[in-house]
């Protein structure tokens, strides 16, 4: 299934895709009186609500109850206020800027990483639930930033409420997969992990999550073990800048869930972000020979993951003068230059996908 919240004339809803293009109430579907606002809304219903929409629809009911094609709604983002927002890392591509991180754990312009660490713990930061945006919405560039970038990954959204889950029992708790762009804003980031905090205002600004929701079951092996084998591109005004399959992550979803929930919660609606994969940034593209450059107000920026489908953001200029703003990072950071040929070929082929092959 693909789950959705959509607009309603005032009101937001949410909603399930049938027949691939029709978009159907899910409150009417499930016949209940109270309406869904969004797939939050559903998750926290009783008694295996995706269970029991699932069964609706097999029943044809979704053919009964009034639908609108969905080139003719307007998507909101499918859950409006996550509890939270885990962000992880899980690629080293990203991780290591192209593997070029030294022995030491450093690389220029993002300082230490204890590779040790990474490699033995699925580490994340919370972001901000208070700015999400869905498909085809706006999102302001900030007034403080004069390095605005994209991150391409992919969201797991969870289905009910659990404590210390262990990696093994974590699919019971997936609701599904959505596209997620932890929009970054390198300048404040920076500086501020400078501190030895953060990277709190360098990703405070917005995430955007969408189109839609997509269920396990519609994978099929490319969901396997607990990771995604997909391939992923991100386009900014219709040119490529970002392609890249899934495949290669050093921590599973499972995992990112034990460690979310170890002597914690997850609750239904808890969006977790998987990482950035592997030339999922404008810096990243940059590196391996692509057009990239930092984004600014005009620009859309495409995502789209194989099973998914494409979330679309427009940037848009800032609704402050950066005179005004009293943080500020004081330097601006120069976009990466490209690698050499050879380096390129030898990132290329560390990457690719064996199935592919």
């Amino acid at each position: 299934m693909k789950l959705l919240a959509y607009r309603s004339g005032d009101a937001t809803r949410c909603g399930v895709l049938v027949e691939g293009d029709f978009v159907v109430d899910v409150t009417g579907l499930l016949g209940l009186e109270v309406p869904l606002r969004d797939v939050q809304d559903l998750l926290e219903l009783p008694d295996r609500p995706l269970d029991r929409l699932r069964d609706a629809i097999a029943t044809g009911l979704g053919k009964s109850q009034s639908r609108r094609p969905i080139a003719d709604v307007k998507l909101g983002p499918p859950v409006m206020q996550p509890p939270t927002v885990r962000d992880f890392a899980a690629f080293e591509e990203h991780i290591t800027q192209q593997f070029t991180r030294g022995e030491d754990g450093t690389i220029d312009g993002f300082g230490y990483l204890d590779m040790e660490v990474w490699n033995r713990l699925p580490v994340f930061y919370f972001s901000n639930p208070l700015m999400i945006a869905g498909h085809d919405q706006d999102v302001v560039h900030p007034a403080a930033t004069r390095n605005m970038d994209y991150e391409c990954e992919i969201g797991v959204v969870i289905a009910k409420e659990g404590k210390d889950v262990l990696e093994a029992d974590a699919d019971e708790y997936i609701a599904g997969f959505t596209i997620f762009n932890d929009w970054s804003f390198r300048d404040l980031q920076v500086d501020e992990m400078g501190g030895t905090l953060g990277p709190v205002k360098g990703k405070d600004a917005a995430t955007s999550i969408g189109p839609w929701i997509v269920t396990p079951d519609e994978f099929g092996d490319a969901y396997r073990d607990g990771v995604l084998s997909l391939r992923a591109q991100v386009r900014v005004n219709g040119e490529t800048w970002t392609d890249r399959n899934t495949w290669n992550m050093v921590h599973t979803f499972g995992a990112m869930i034990e460690r979310a929930s170890q002597d914690s919660r997850v609750v239904p609606g808890d969006v977790i972000g998987s990482g950035t994969i592997g030339m999922g940034t404008t810096m990243e593209a940059a590196r391996l020979g692509r057009p990239a450059r930092w984004l600014r107000p005009g620009d859309v920026v495409e995502m789209e993951i194989e099973g998914i489908g494409v979330l679309r953001n427009r940037v848009v200029e800032p609704t402050r003068l950066r005179d005004a703003v009293r943080y500020v990072a004081p330097f601006e950071l120069p976009m990466a230059s490209p690698m050499s040929a050879d380096q390129i070929a030898a990132v290329d082929a560390r990457v690719r996908n064996p199935a592919t092959v």
